[in-house]
């Protein structure tokens, strides 16, 4: 039985030991050699841990950082990264939840952690000690025979943080058993073989990485870490996704719209691709039908799924024979297999897929839900709640406050966000319909749409070469006047997040 993902290391380890496992740009990991290095830096982990603890990482994603998370995961613990680029203030509130045992960093970033670990109470070690130890080091196999059999699939795995709407972070936690159910549907829905190599672009603190490092942990597929600085680069990525052969891409939407607007696919064309998953945001029409054109034998595959409900849980599998015009948005379709997706209107009500005129709020269940936020029942009581649908046993539900609708063969649309609604000159309006609008103008390359509450009024903010005044009268044509922006504003970059998605709080700051 398995029942944690060192099973899936050590099954694959046995079958292709050999492989390169990892790869960034300064070095590279065998299975073999991955999980041995993993074994060495348990056996001095596990000199301070009794088991369960968390273990926070404090450095960028590189091979190193692979064989620190296995190795947390040999010794009984929880890992969690730590964007090590973000405030000060808001890393000090993510390891005052955390309260980690250890902080594992590394000699760049080891100032900028000290005292935060005091305060907290963490011991800090440094990723260089560690690994130089783990090479000569003898691997306590009895011990960690022991803390394998101790691990029971409930356990958590990771935790990732992700914004709350008060401020504070939220540290979502994921056991083994989700993790294993999503990722052999995942790697089944994706084609991913021993043969790929999957080009990571989330850093390690976002969860579309997980798909990246268990995918390969589950088939023996190489990854390879994309340097972060070659998503400012055009030229540069798409040299290294050629040069390396790259064949899986589960990136951001963002990350996709970097290359478009760019134009990295007419300076150099990836032909190795096979198949990209992309998420995080709706994807622009205008986008994917120009990574279409190009990348002509390439499956595309739409993701969907918040970071409480494992990664993913609905996904559509675009068939090769569509096209889609400006106006369409690409559904999200159906659940992975052992997840229940399904839309409550606003009394709770099921909405029945054949009714496609409804609009209703995504709930999820199943093996896929996360634990629950870290030290922090309150807000985790609030979205993991009872299914007001059943009333006869204990089944939990994930609210993800976002609003679907079903469409042709019960696949599901995305429409917004719960709390992108808003009431404006006493109507009820989607900014993601203005959005839309907007994206199908020509020579606009994104558009996000936000509303100024203290001063009512909507915001307009946007990308490309298109004038103020042209969208202004196109979008007097497309819209009834009460939807219309009070004021657009023209950017020259469209800020992003460190998991590449649009940075709303930015744009909030520029109204």
């Amino acid at each position: 039985m398995n029942n944690c993902v060192l099973d899936l290391l050590e099954k694959t380890t046995t079958e292709y030991g050999e492989k390169v496992a990892f790869e960034d740009d300064k070095r590279k990991v065998t299975y073999e050699e991955l999980s041995r290095t993993a074994k060495g830096i348990a056996t001095q982990l596990m000199e301070e841990m009794v088991g369960g603890e968390v273990v926070a990482f404090f450095f960028d994603k590189s091979v190193r950082a692979v064989c620190a998370i296995f190795g947390v995961i040999y010794a009984g613990g929880t890992y969690s990264f730590i964007d090590t680029k973000q405030p000060e203030k808001r890393i000090t509130q993510i390891l005052k939840i955390l309260k980690p045992t250890i902080i594992i960093t590394d000699l760049e970033n080891r100032n900028n952690i000290i005292s935060i670990a005091q305060a907290v109470g963490s011991k800090l070690k440094n990723i260089e000690d560690i690994l130089e130890k783990s090479e000569s080091i003898n691997i306590d196999e009895i011990r960690i025979n022991e803390k394998r059999l101790s691990i029971i699939d409930t356990q958590p795995l990771y935790i990732n943080f992700t914004s709350g709407s008060t401020g504070s972070p939220k540290g979502v936690v994921v056991s083994h058993r989700s993790v294993m159910d999503f990722i052999p549907q995942f790697v089944e829905v994706m084609k991913i073989t021993k043969d790929d190599k999957i080009g990571n672009q989330a850093p390690f603190d976002f969860d579309v990485s997980v798909k990246d490092i268990y995918s390969a942990i589950y088939t023996g597929a190489t990854v390879v870490l994309i340097p972060r600085e070659y998503f400012s680069k055009p030229v540069c990525l798409m040299d290294y996704l050629c040069d390396r052969k790259i064949s899986i891409l589960i990136w951001a939407v963002s990350a996709l719209c970097f290359i478009t607007t760019m134009k990295g696919l007419e300076y150099r064309c990836p032909t190795e691709i096979k198949c990209i998953g992309f998420s995080g945001e709706v994807m622009p029409i205008k986008h994917f039908n120009k990574l279409k054109k190009y990348l002509t034998k390439t499956k595309f595959i739409n993701l969907y799924g918040p970071t409480e409900i494992t990664c993913n849980c609905t996904y559509y599998s675009i068939p090769e024979e569509v096209t889609y015009s400006l106006q369409d948005t690409i559904p999200i379709g159906k659940n992975f297999v052992n997840e229940k997706v399904f839309l409550l209107d606003e009394n709770d009500n099921l909405i029945n897929p054949k009714n496609r005129s409804l609009i209703g709020e995504i709930c999820v269940a199943g093996t896929c839900l996360a634990l629950g936020y870290y030290n922090d029942e309150e807000r985790t009581n609030k979205v993991f709640v009872q299914n007001p649908l059943q009333d006869k046993y204990r089944e939990i539900i994930y609210r993800t406050g976002d609003m679907a609708q079903y469409v042709a063969d019960g696949n599901l649309r995305y429409i917004s966000r719960k709390d992108f609604q808003v009431k404006h000159l006493g109507h009820r309006i989607e900014l993601g319909e203005i959005e839309s609008i907007t994206m199908q103008i020509d020579n606009v390359d994104r558009a996000i749409c936000m509303y100024q509450l203290e001063k009512k009024r909507i915001v307009l903010f946007y990308t490309g070469k298109c004038e103020k005044k042209a969208i202004q009268e196109i979008l007097h044509e497309s819209l009834p006047t009460y939807m219309i922006p009070n004021k657009i504003i023209k950017l020259e970059m469209m800020p992003l997040n460190k998991n590449g998605k649009i940075d709303r709080n930015v744009i909030k700051e520029l109204m």
